[in-house]
């Protein structure tokens, strides 16, 4: 069994080995991941499975090169190596060939069901550096010149669907085909080379605070798991260092009726690590809380996913607090909105595609912290997004830095109303 672009965790892929009778020889790591952190070390240290990845990745770990040429041969099954720079300059992709057919390619993050990857995360990550408008050009080429080249009935399955930053318009499809891709997906049309590159870069989404971070990581190779797990302090203590964010993770009409000082109200919902690793820097110390013990132990795992383990100060279950947030009138503020400071804390894109308040300060989340200087308190100020999840964690971000001097309201749910 080879095992390809493994996540952290790496207990489903031994059980599933164990329950088909299965031993894994090999481990392939499409390219040095941005967005999560792999096992593929974990892996080859629990199995003695070799890990392959391209020449270019400058791998610090025990690894053989995967490049073009290279195979790895299952029985009748054969793994084929394809370098397909673009989303990164050491990315490959894996031709699956079986009795001498080509029946699938693994595509990491060069291609994807409905798009292909980003090619702006290098610039300052990496073995390999390359500007955003160089990787681009190159991702024109390795679809074109490599994955366009195989058979229409080829399975494409990527490293990633709908939900990742590696790419901006993701299916939720986990597969489809050459052939089907052909057809659908907008980067392998036929346009020129200029044309794509302007394309593919345009409205990129934002790049979180970790995903250098994790580039780094995945080129040496992160530790044993549970071992980082274990060595995180778990309960309570009587004094907290106070010049440590606390990262509040329970639902936000529980948090406004009472959270300890420095909290950042961050919900426990589907994409918490990828907006942890926005909103806090690597190796900055944070506290965890919980409303229970076994949700306080899924968070602190999927805090491993992108390598924050190790920043948990200390974890702990908490249920109130002495620091509250007013309820919201939001009629009054319909009739009054001059008399308030506004702040979007959506995304560029989303404001310019959808405005709603004339005024408004338009600090993304990820910038918010960075960009503080620039919101006055002389009023009232009001925080909103899209949807609520984010407002909830923007309004404590500023509750806890203006909280002496002004009232600070989140917007809420009830933004959605004037999105329609």
């Amino acid at each position: 069994m080879v095992v390809i672009d493994p996540a952290r965790d790496i207990k489903p892929y031994l059980a599933f080995a164990e329950k088909h009778d299965a031993t894994i020889i090999g481990v392939i790591e499409t390219h040095p991941h941005a967005d999560f952190v792999s096992g593929h070390l974990e892996l080859h240290q629990t199995t003695g499975a070799t890990i392959y990845c391209a020449a270019l990745v400058g791998a610090v770990y025990l690894h053989q090169a995967f490049d073009d040429g290279d195979v790895i041969n299952l029985g009748k099954t054969t793994l084929k190596a394809l370098n397909t720079p673009g989303h990164s300059p050491d990315s490959v992709s894996v031709v699956l060939e079986h009795d001498g057919k080509d029946k699938a390619v693994f595509t990491g993050d060069t291609l994807f069901i409905g798009d292909c990857g980003r090619p702006d995360l290098r610039e300052k990550a990496g073995n390999l550096t390359a500007m955003r408008e160089e990787l681009a050009a190159k991702m024109y080429h390795s679809l074109r010149d490599k994955l366009m080249m195989l058979n229409n009935d080829v399975i494409v399955y990527p490293t990633h669907g709908a939900g990742t930053l590696c790419g901006k318009a993701l299916s939720e499809a986990n597969s489809s085909t050459i052939g089907a891709e052909k057809l659908s997906n907008w980067s392998l049309q036929s346009i020129t080379e200029a044309e794509f590159i302007t394309k593919l870069l345009q409205d990129q989404p934002f790049v979180p605070k970790y995903f250098p971070f994790d580039v780094e990581i995945n080129k040496h190779g992160a530790g044993n798991l549970a071992q980082a797990i274990a060595n995180i302090p778990v309960g309570r203590v009587t004094k907290l260092n106070s010049s440590i964010y606390i990262i509040d993770t329970r639902a936000e009409k529980e948090f406004k009726k009472g959270h300890l000082p420095l909290s950042i109200n961050l919900q426990n919902g589907d994409k918490f690590e990828t907006w942890l690793g926005s909103i806090v820097a690597p190796e900055e110390a944070f506290y965890l809380v919980a409303e229970n013990e076994e949700i306080l132990a899924s968070l602190i795992l999927r805090c491993g996913k992108i390598g924050y383990e190790h920043f948990i100060e200390r974890a702990f279950v908490f249920q109130a607090g002495t620091e509250v947030m007013d309820a919201f009138d939001i009629d009054w503020f319909l009739m009054k909105k001059t008399d308030y400071t506004i702040v979007d804390i959506r995304n560029n894109g989303e404001v310019k595609e959808h405005p709603i308040f004339e005024n408004a300060i338009n600090i993304p989340l990820p910038e918010l912290r960075e960009r503080l200087s620039e919101i006055p308190f002389n009023k009232p100020i009001v925080i909103h997004c899209a949807g609520g999840y984010r407002s909830a964690a923007g309004s404590s971000i500023l509750q806890s830095v203006f909280a002496e001097q002004t009232k600070v309201y989140d917007f809420g749910v009830a933004i959605k109303t004037l999105l329609k």
